[in-house]
Formats: C-alpha cells, structure tokens, sequence
C-alpha cells in the first residue's frame, strides 16, 4: 500500500514538474491575458505580420506561433505532422539572444528528440548558436524547426520545402522573396514580427500599403498599452528615454511614413470596417475622379441616421474608356442594389473639369456619362485646403468614434489614405490621390444629416390616419 501511495506521489510530482515547465499551456491563459497577441494566432491569413514597438509582445507570439505549428498543437489551426520551418533572424547574434532562446522557453525539454548546433554544445544549447531543432510532434513523427540568419545572404535560403518561416525583425526582399517561394509548395505561412526603423522599405509597400492587393496579406500594429504584461512605471520609464520620432516605431510599431501624411488620423484599424448590408434609406451618391491614362476612380457612398458617412464599394481602373467606366458602374449599382430613377439611370458627382470640351472631341466627359445613364454633376467644391479639413473633421474621433468608415473592399481609397503625402506649401502632392480627390468631392457637397428615425410600416400608417383626422 505504502508503495502505491509513494508511486502516486511520485507520478503527481513528475505531472507539476512537467506543468511548471510547459510555458506553452500557460501562454495567454490567465485572467490577464494579451488580445492582440490572440488575434494573431486566431487569424487565417496565410502572410501575417506584427508591427510592433520594443517589449510589445511582438516576438513573444512569433515564438509561441512556430511552436504550435511544429508540435502540432495549434488551437485554431489544422494541424500537421511531420513540419518543417525556418526561423529567420538579422544575424546569428540575434538568433542566439532573441528568437532561439524564445523557441526553447515554450519548448519542454522532453518535448525535443535532438538539437543541431552550429557552434557551440547541445547539453546548452542557449550559450550556442543552434541550427537545427527536431521536435517531437503530437501527431506523431517529427517537425524541424531550422535556424536562418540573414547575414549568411540569399543562396542559404534556396532549395528546400516549407511548412512555414518565422521572421524575427524585418529580412531583405531579396531573401523574403525566397522564403515566400519556399513555403508555396505546401502551401505554407510567412509570418513576421518587427519593429519598423529601416523606414518605407519593401515591407511597407507589400505589406502595411499591399500595393499587390494580395487578399492573404494581414498585419496588427502592437504598443506597449497592448502589453498588460508590461508595468505601467516601465512603460513610462521608456517613454521617457525616447523623443516622438523615435517613439512612434519603438513605442506605437509606426512607419516613419506617418510624418507629413495629409491625413494621419487616418487608422485602418479604427476607420476600416468589414462590408455589411447597407440600407437603401442610407444610399446617397456616388463620387468620380474621371481619369483615361490615369486611373478613374469611383466609390458609393452611404450615410446612416447619425450622419456617419460609409465608403461601400469602389471602381478604380486605368487605361479603360468612358464606355468601359459607365459599364463597371452600372453593373456594381445592380450588384449594390444601388437607387435609380425610372429609366435605371444613376447619380454621381464628378470632377469639373470633366465639363470641359476639347478640341478632340466635341462632347465632355460628363456628356459622354450622361449618355451612358450616369447622371453625372459637376457642380462640385474643389478648394483644397478646405476639403482636407472637412476629411480631417470625419476622421477625427468625436464621442469617442469617428463619422468616415471605408469598407475593406475598398482597397485602393484606404492604400491612398497611407501614401497621401503634403507637397510644397499647403497643398498635397499629385501623386495616388484619385480616391483622395472624389472623397473630398463628396464630403465637400454632403453636409452633416440631422438624426432621422427609421420608421415602420405601422407606424407610417398610424400618422397617416392621423393626420387624415387632423385634416377632417
């Protein structure tokens, strides 16, 4: 009996040993825990990426996301056996102190079935630099994580088959142009974690801008009052230590892009929404930037009964003629279920100047619309200086919310929103500002709506009868 019993306590031992060991089952699992860091995980995309400032929690899910995969135990993904994946860090210096030591905090050790080093001894493997890690998978068989630095130049990163790749701060394009090849085969996950100092490089452009509208690109931006894990008198100390510059990529994980952008208020995480059912009550109008070489844009705007203004879909293409536009037009208002009169004519705002004759042809462009059954008007407020402040007055938050909310199919008015840079003196630079000129048009020529109540049959039926007796 006194055997059993010691046999029990040894087994209840060897359990919490293994439990106090087991980081991994304790990640996020507190009453405290890191949102951000869960919406990363939870996310499907197969190319996710966290902006993040110093002591975040950037890396801390970067870590946490390769372990789950190697071992085969992600909570909201399909898990394989067998996996194979690199971690990829600046410099094997980097790896050793950063990215390397986080893998083997949420490693158990009898979770690892051997260690490749590439200097140093396995007995300690934290004091080395480590190449290879096997790991046991709990599907069964085994899962590689792979160590990479990018020092060691692209031709180290070609050949092999991938599962996923783990940046640690921001590679090369040269080198994440392979590893974007290397995981295609399976149909693999890149996903990064880093701090934004080197500027508007590659990253910026395919990833925070997707200029490539890649519907697999996801990224967060993380700051230290996302961390609950970060002592409120630390996160004061390190603001402290830096000025605002420096502050918007170490604290809030931001673009130096940011400063001199027309609008800065502008936050994708605040001012874009996923599409929802618009009702028709809310329809109001559409907005055109005409262009022929350049791109046309147009996009249907929508108003609620606060006044909130809605961007719900757009048309954006270059190098198509006005019967390709009208076409694209028409064909999205059916889709919309957009309002029309009774000819199935619909109305748009549109840029003055596309009421102007040419030598080359006799009728306008709003003519050439017209004739097409968009209803175009022209009679539009241009001034600049003014429109940029009635955009910056529905950006601004008001009542804790702002009053401009863009759809997230609307891709290239919220990619402008982030390359819409002053030029010189107070006026911006001509440059990607199709979508950014029609929004001005529209917000210009739509004053703010009083609050209107929606109103039900029986209720409309009621004040009709009473109004009938009023008449009597």
């Amino acid at each position: 009996m006194n055997e059993i019993l010691y046999n029990i306590l040894e087994i209840e031992a060897e359990q919490r040993r293994r439990r106090e060991q087991d980081m991994l089952s304790r990640y996020n699992t507190g009453e405290v825990v890191h949102e951000k860091q869960i919406a990363f995980h939870k996310c499907p995309k197969r190319n996710r990426w966290v902006f993040g400032g110093n002591r975040s929690g950037k890396t801390e899910c970067g870590a946490v996301e390769a372990v789950y995969i190697a071992r085969g135990v992600h909570p909201y993904r399909e898990n394989r056996k067998n996996v194979f994946g690199w971690v990829v860090s600046p410099t094997s210096q980097v790896q050793r102190d950063v990215a390397q030591r986080k893998i083997l905090y949420y490693l158990r050790p009898d979770q690892i079935a051997d260690i490749v080093m590439s200097s140093g001894r396995k007995d300690n493997p934290t004091a080395g630099v480590i190449d290879q890690i096997f790991v046991k998978n709990a599907l069964g068989g085994t899962s590689v994580i792979g160590f990479k630095s990018c020092d060691q130049g692209r031709e180290r990163f070609q050949g092999s088959s991938l599962d996923f790749v783990w940046f640690d701060e921001e590679p090369p394009q040269d080198i994440y142009e392979e590893c974007v090849m290397r995981v295609a085969d399976r149909k693999g996950d890149i996903f990064g974690t880093m701090t934004p100092l080197k500027g508007l490089t590659f990253i910026y452009d395919d990833i925070y801008l997707n200029r490539k509208c890649d519907p697999e690109v996801w990224y967060e931006f993380m700051e230290w009052a996302d961390n609950p894990f970060l002592p409120q008198e630390e996160a004061e100390r390190l603001t402290a230590a830096f000025d605002e510059a420096s502050l918007q990529s170490r604290r809030y994980g931001r673009f130096g892009a940011r400063e001199g952008l027309v609008y800065p208020e502008f936050d994708d995480t605040l001012h874009v929404i996923e599409p929802f059912p618009i009702p028709e009550a809310w329809q109001d109008t559409i907005s055109i930037d005409p262009g022929l070489k350049n791109p046309l844009s147009a996009h249907w705007y929508a108003v609620d009964y606060d006044g909130n203004v809605y961007v719900v879909a757009e048309h954006y293409k270059a190098g198509e003629d006005v019967d390709y536009h009208a076409r694209a037009i028409l064909e999205m208002c059916e889709k919309l279920n957009w309002k029309h009169d009774g000819r199935g004519r619909v109305q748009a705002l549109i840029d003055p100047a596309a009421g102007q004759r040419t030598l080359a042809s006799r009728r306008s462009v709003s003519e050439l619309f017209y004739e097409r059954g968009v209803l175009v008007d022209a009679k539009v407020n241009k001034d600049v200086f003014a429109g940029v402040a009635q955009v910056k007055s529905y950006l601004n938050q008001k009542s804790s919310s702002p009053n401009l909310y863009i759809f997230s199919n609307c891709t290239n008015m919220i990619r402008e929103f982030k390359t819409y840079f002053w030029g010189s003196g107070d006026s911006p630079r001509k440059v990607d500002d199709h979508a950014m000129d029609e929004l001005r048009y529209y917000l210009m020529s739509c004053p703010r709506r009083p609050y209107l109540r929606e109103i039900s049959p029986m209720q409309k039926d009621k004040e009709r009868r009473i109004r009938a007796l009023r008449h009597r």
